[in-house]
């Protein structure tokens, strides 16, 4: 049974993790690199990443030889010890960048957001394929949508909204399990108003959503059903532009305002907010078509980028391997989360078609927020590069949950 399972499991997929963790090793230590730099000591963080890699490695072997009904069987218990964890570590855990996220193990630290991901998930898989819900029930959707926003506002409660906002992508998995179209665009539309509102304030957001409602009722007069519509419309789409402004005034916190204002272009603090995007986007830059060549980025050897080594990883690869190197760190990136979504077709199983999607979409949230405010295209929020930034939990979490879905995807004739 061992050496059938061996044979199944989809090794396109495992090499692809590991030339994606290897360069990532690479990297972080390129980014810390001095002449005297040891490869094998816990004090340096390329040496901490090699102990995390190993682990990593030794779980993701073990996850492997294990019954998958076990995992299945455990998804309730597993998304419980993850929420006790988020709750645990706003009490006793340190505080790093302003939240107190981490739990502290002498030269290691943990962070549960990344471990509550995974339970989220399976929690999510299990509940849906055991009763054979789909979301297009309104009670279904609640009960669901509720694994997802408890996790989120204990994160919130850190507070890490970098972290909270990766939860949002799991919206993808949701419409592939029967989320009606309507509510994608009721999503699309509220992004739309939160970045109108931002952009223009609230007074002049209002006075547009006042003409547009008009125009639409103008071309509904004759229809009062549909008119009805209009105005509940009005008032929702008024809730949430109001709603958007306390969250920016009152619950954001000044530096997470800042970087917003920066992208939307009310801000331009170069030796403040702005001095990260700056140094970030020289970094890139300067690598050229080709790159400088491995250790020789001069941006990263002389500490201009900061957090070079977790968030603005990717400056790394930009500087030292060019347009080139950037280019196929992506396509290596994209194609790992397409190949997870082929093969999220191909299950039998909606537990395991659950796990291969929520893991697509928060591999492209990570990957999309992280090159995107190393580029400028999103604010600087602090989500790390998949298998590139250092970080134990990122890479801990990720690996356990890649690993969960090519167990079960190797087990896909199976009946959960």
């Amino acid at each position: 049974m061992v050496t059938t399972q061996r044979k199944s499991f989809d090794w396109f997929t495992i090499m692809i993790y590991l030339i994606l963790v290897c360069w990532g090793w690479m990297s972080i230590y390129s980014s810390s690199y001095t002449i005297d730099s040891p490869l094998f000591s816990l004090n340096t963080i390329a040496g901490r990443q090699l102990a995390f890699m190993t682990c990593s490695f030794l779980i993701a072997g073990s996850i492997l030889f294990i019954d998958a009904k076990l995992i299945n069987r455990l998804s309730y218990l597993i998304y419980f010890f993850t929420m006790i964890a988020l709750v645990l570590v706003l009490f006793i855990g340190k505080e790093v960048g302003g939240a107190k996220a981490w739990f502290n193990f002498g030269k290691f630290g943990l962070q549960p957001a990344e471990f509550a991901k995974i339970g989220t998930v399976l929690v999510i898989a299990k509940f849906l394929n055991d009763n054979n819900l789909y979301l297009n029930k309104t009670r279904t959707l609640i009960i669901t949508a509720s694994f997802v926003v408890f996790p989120v506002l204990l994160i919130l409660m850190q507070p890490d909204a970098g972290s909270a906002l990766v939860y949002t992508s799991l919206i993808i998995m949701f419409y592939r399990e029967g989320l009606p179209l309507r509510y994608i665009i009721s999503i699309i539309i509220v992004g739309i108003l939160a970045i109108l509102t931002l952009i223009i304030g609230v007074s002049s957001s209002i006075i547009v959503l006042i003409i547009l409602t008009s125009i639409l009722a103008y071309l509904l007069k004759k229809q009062e059903k549909k008119f009805m519509i209009v105005l509940i419309f009005f008032i929702i789409c008024a809730s949430v532009i109001s709603g958007i402004n306390y969250t920016y005034e009152k619950i954001l916190q000044p530096h997470q305002k800042e970087r917003i204002d920066l992208i939307i272009g009310k801000e331009k603090n170069e030796l403040g907010s702005g001095y990260n995007l700056k140094q970030s986007l020289i970094a890139i830059g300067s690598g050229g078509f080709i790159g400088k060549g491995y250790l020789k980025g001069t941006q990263t050897k002389g500490n201009f980028v900061p957090e070079q080594e977790t968030d603005f990883i990717f400056c790394t690869i930009g500087e030292e391997f060019g347009f080139i190197g950037s280019t196929l760190v992506i396509t290596l990136l994209l194609s790992l989360i397409i190949r997870i979504i082929l093969l999220s077709e191909k299950q039998t199983s909606r537990f395991s078609r659950i796990i291969g999607y929520s893991l697509a979409a928060i591999l492209f949230a990570h990957i999309f927020i992280n090159i995107g405010m190393t580029t400028g295209l999103v604010p600087v929020i602090g989500i790390p590069l998949p298998f590139f930034s250092y970080g134990g939990s990122s890479l801990l979490a990720f690996s356990t949950l890649l690993f969960i879905f090519i167990k079960f995807d190797a087990c896909r004739m199976e009946r959960f």
